[in-house]
């Protein structure tokens, strides 16, 4: 090392190497366990009450523009492809494939997958996936939505589990 200078990782050394996790077995879920999480309340506006109000009956809709007819996520009113205004709801099965994920494995309650998933309507969606343990989760994997209850006394939020 030059004089005068600190070596770039600030461990002298006579110092201990950093552990990672001092204890990798303690805390969280094992990893053969399943994963899911808390969803906090989403906050509902006047743009996305239709969209809360069919999650509450158990539906997932989507918006599809009628000027250039492509569906897009996430539900708005103005049409992200053509700019066109002219979108409507419409009500999608709900079934798509793992595009692309990540486990989030330092979390309080363990655990859990965000993820993006292509409906077979074409737009992707990201979400948490549950009901799978880390190890099967897999791009490609075809999944399905279903609704999870929010923390306190918003609307049930769409995620994603195994077909």
């Amino acid at each position: 090392m030059r004089p005068g200078h600190r070596p770039r990782h600030r461990r002298l050394a006579g110092d201990p190497p950093r552990l990672r996790d001092r204890d990798p077995g303690t805390g969280g879920l094992s990893m053969s366990e399943v994963m899911s999480r808390p969803i906090p309340a989403p906050p509902v506006t006047v743009e996305s009450k239709p969209f809360w109000d069919a999650a509450s009956e158990g539906r997932f809709l989507i918006k599809r523009c009628t000027a250039c007819a492509k569906a897009h996520w996430y539900p708005r009113t103005i049409c992200p492809f053509c700019a066109s205004d002219a979108t409507v709801w419409e009500e999608s099965p709900g079934e798509g494939e793992v595009y692309s994920f990540s486990i989030m494995r330092r979390s309080p309650t363990g655990p859990y997958a965000l993820a993006y998933v292509t409906l077979n309507e074409g737009p992707r969606v990201l979400t948490n996936i549950v009901d799978v343990t880390p190890e099967d989760l897999r791009i490609g994997m075809r999944v399905k939505v279903r609704f999870q209850e929010t923390e306190g006394e918003g609307p049930p939020a769409p995620v994603f589990a195994p077909a």
